[in-house]
């Protein structure tokens, strides 16, 4: 038997779709609990490269629901790209993993796209969704849309020229709402959009485009409540980001230096290009408590706040929300 014998055996894939999987790219945006999910099945499914990032470190709270994780991870502050990335490897040695660690904007994503067949949504913001469908808009790369929060679970599939876009769906879709920090986030519910999400995915990948789902699809797997809806006339002629004449507006906002993390009381702040982890180590020893320290990330706490440095520059001040005061703190710290 062949590692893919019992998907091959499925006959809208077959041997065809399989060596379609071979030579496809993905490329997964976030690798929280949608993330791993999905790209653990596309990983198991032959996918010939899956391109990950996440701009995170494993927490204990991840756990639950962050299936390519261990405590080991928590308790190293590994950066979520960096540990899925051995796992994923580990689970199929003949799939190519790049995994990045970085907060995705507009110039990530210019070289994050390069070659990619399709992009999987696993973000939690709603910023880069806006700014991932303006770019995938631009390059004519269709994009699976994801989201769930406590038992609620939601997806589209974004394909340009054919399908509205999320730009059209706005008033649709569910924005500003809890947080998985405030309202909760059961594992069903996770799986469950993954699932349909690598579904879609496998779909576009082997060439079955007729099979894709043109519907919007929401359930709630606690309530029992399943639901389709046709979005298609919402495609909107005047779009700026899908229409006739397109200006895609959210590639043109400057990204923003200092953001209040939703949920999590926390501030991130950019930082001016490449950090020296060793040689910031070697400065806050005499002020500061170092919790943990690997290639990627440097964590230490103060009286008050537990901040985490990033190689690639950024910082998360944590126990802030107000972004004028970790202003204060940054500069206090970092200069």
């Amino acid at each position: 038997m062949t590692r893919y014998s019992r998907q091959t055996r499925f006959q809208p894939i077959g041997e065809a779709g399989q060596a379609r999987f071979a030579t496809a790219k993905v490329l997964i945006i976030g690798m929280g609990a949608l993330g791993t999910a999905s790209a653990e099945q596309l990983v198991r499914a032959g996918v010939g490269v899956v391109r990950i990032v996440d701009r995170d470190y494993v927490e204990w709270s991840n756990l639950q629901r962050q299936q390519l994780y261990t405590e080991d991870d928590a308790r190293h502050s590994v950066p979520k790209a960096i540990a899925a990335k051995a796992r994923l490897e580990a689970i199929n040695s003949t799939v190519t993993i790049e995994a990045h660690v970085l907060d995705v904007d507009r110039a990530a994503l210019t070289w994050l796209l390069d070659d990619i067949d399709l992009i999987i949504d696993a973000t939690d913001h709603f910023d880069i969704r806006l700014l991932m469908n303006d770019m995938a808009l631009l390059r004519s790369i269709p994009w699976i849309y994801g989201g769930c929060i406590g038992s609620y679970g939601i997806t589209f599939t974004v394909r340009p020229g054919e399908t509205p876009c999320l730009h059209c769906l706005l008033d649709q879709l569910p924005r500003d709402q809890e947080t998985c920090d405030t309202a909760g986030i059961i594992g069903p519910a996770v799986q469950m959009v993954a699932s349909l999400q690598v579904t879609e995915a496998l779909k576009w990948l082997s060439g079955k485009t007729d099979a894709l789902r043109t519907r919007l699809l929401a359930f709630d797997v606690w309530s029992n409540t399943f639901q389709q809806i046709n979005v298609q006339s919402l495609k909107q002629t005047e779009c700026p980001s899908c229409g006739i004449e397109p200006s895609y507006p959210y590639l043109s906002n400057q990204t923003v230096r200092f953001t209040a993390l939703c949920g999590r009381d926390a501030v991130q702040i950019r930082g001016d290009g490449q950090r020296d982890l060793e040689q910031l180590k070697q400065r806050l020893q005499p002020v500061a408590s170092i919790s943990a320290h690997n290639p990627y990330l440097l964590a230490f706490t103060t009286d008050e706040h537990r901040m985490v440095a990033f190689r690639d520059g950024r910082v998360l001040i944590h126990g802030e929300a107000d972004p004028v005061k970790a202003k204060r703190l940054y500069h206090a710290y970092f200069g």
